[in-house]
């Protein structure tokens, strides 16, 4: 009898010890945090169910970039330090399509993949070397160069920057 309790003890280590690699095979880890960001839709990669979610430290590290720049909704230069659009696009394997982006009060907006570029938009997590809080536009802002490229000084693109952004659904 603990004969055959430890054949069947094997057994199921050696299923987990294969399905753990199986899962992770098509994503990444799962957050270890509070989620932040939840992307679903067309994307090739995901973490949990049919998703991809994010927690800060995920985020974090991401290509991280800052930019210095006004905007209309801000007093003077702000630094915000955030994940490139270009990094999460590629992790999840988006290649066209919209990104309908959405905030926590279901405000949302469409930017297309093709603003996902080298120096461009950025999902900020920090404004001036601090965390956002929701009171603040916070915790995620989607921040385009606005002063690195007149391109971005234009009212569409302002209103691709979305606070309080939570999640993303990729369409089309």
């Amino acid at each position: 009898m603990i004969h055959q309790f430890w054949k069947a003890m094997a057994a199921f280590l050696m299923a987990v010890a294969v399905a753990v690699p199986a899962a992770s095979a098509n994503g990444f880890d799962a957050p270890g945090g509070p989620v932040l960001l939840t992307v679903s839709g067309k994307i090739a990669v995901t973490n949990v169910g049919d998703t991809a979610q994010f927690d800060m430290a995920m985020l974090e590290a991401l290509d991280s970039r800052t930019i210095e720049t006004t905007t209309i909704w801000t007093d003077g230069v702000q630094r915000f330090r955030g994940a490139s659009l270009l990094a999460l696009t590629t992790l999840l394997g988006i290649e066209d399509g919209v990104l309908r982006a959405a905030a926590v009060n279901d405000y949302s907006v469409e930017i297309p993949v093709s603003d996902a570029v080298e120096d461009g938009p950025i999902i900020a997590y920090e404004l001036n070397g601090a965390p956002m809080s929701l009171r603040n536009k916070g915790p995620l802002w989607i921040v385009y160069p606005f002063d690195g490229n007149g391109a971005y000084r234009s009212e569409q693109i302002y209103t691709r920057s979305i606070w309080q952004l939570d999640r993303i659904e990729v369409v089309r």
